[in-house]
């Protein structure tokens, strides 16, 4: 099986081009391919499949070989891998997603190949009922307790095609993500589970995130994540809607402009190519 290994602002996948091969158990595949010692190491897989609605469509696999609906900083690298790999000739694509179709522009390096992305994210999805949770359905998720062992968080919860729990604290570096992120990921609110921000501002122009996402654990960059992190500081008063992200693998650039879709601009990586025989 050909791969390619890529990475959205240090958040890495294993790509399959599946114009040309079709793995038979995706998922399977992905928790072979992601374990950094025995395999290509990555924080999950995603297949670059022909579509009847739009230029590609991605379907993404976290490492523990559960589907999840789509990947913001994934995305980016699908849409580098398809320009500069031939399957599309444009630089403004459309990409089908579990979370629907999105639409990208692409801006070539001083090599021609694709070095940024910026993404339409789509509009935030605000309701219990859509993100999904527990509780009444049409109840926005804004400033709520959620209490793990005895501690409580404020948490504003929001999708963007897939769910989030943003929490605001006053020191990320120091904050005990990989004990409170399962534990949240994991809370009765959450049936899908759902993946957890925890995020210090700086400025109201400027934060810092961290991220446990679901089936992966802590990654160094989740792009609707940090979408979602807009979304919640302007809900919150705690920031502006244009903001820089500094994520552990990089930055982002987010933007929310009033009744608008959120916008996310960042970096997209290919590191390297191979063959991996599944087993």
């Amino acid at each position: 099986m050909q791969f390619t290994k890529m990475q959205g602002a240090g958040n890495d996948y294993v790509y399959i081009n599946c114009f040309e091969q079709q793995p038979e158990n995706p998922a399977e595949l992905a928790c072979q391919v992601s374990d950094r010692h025995f395999g290509i190491g990555s924080d999950g897989l995603i297949l670059i499949l022909p579509s009847e609605k739009a230029d590609l469509r991605m379907r993404m696999f976290n490492a523990d070989g559960s589907e999840a609906e789509m990947c913001g900083n994934g995305i980016r690298c699908v849409a580098k891998f398809a320009y500069d790999h031939g399957l599309v000739d444009r630089r403004e694509i459309r990409v089908e997603t579990g979370a629907g179709i999105l639409t990208l522009q692409l801006f070539p390096g001083v090599d021609g190949k694709i070095a940024k992305v910026r993404v339409n994210m789509g509009h935030p999805a605000l309701k219990r009922g859509e993100i999904p949770m527990t509780g009444p359905a049409d109840e926005t998720a804004e400033n709520l307790q959620i209490e793990v062992e005895g501690k409580i968080f404020q948490a504003t919860c929001v999708s963007m095609g897939n769910p989030h729990c943003v929490i605001f604290v006053d020191d990320v570096s120091d904050f005990p993500l990989a004990h409170y992120g399962p534990l949240i990921e994991h809370h009765p609110w959450f049936p899908n589970r759902i993946n957890v921000e925890f995020v210090q501002v700086v400025s109201p122009g400027e934060v810092i995130q961290r991220t446990w996402e679901r089936g992966a654990g802590e990654t160094l960059a989740c792009g609707t994540g940090a979408s979602a992190v807009t979304v919640a500081g302007v809900l919150t008063g705690r920031t502006e809607r244009k903001v820089l992200n500094h994520l552990r693998g990089g930055d982002l650039e987010l933007e929310w402009p009033e009744d608008g879709p959120v916008y996310k601009t960042g970096p997209a990586v290919e590191v390297f190519t191979g063959n991996f025989n599944p087993g």
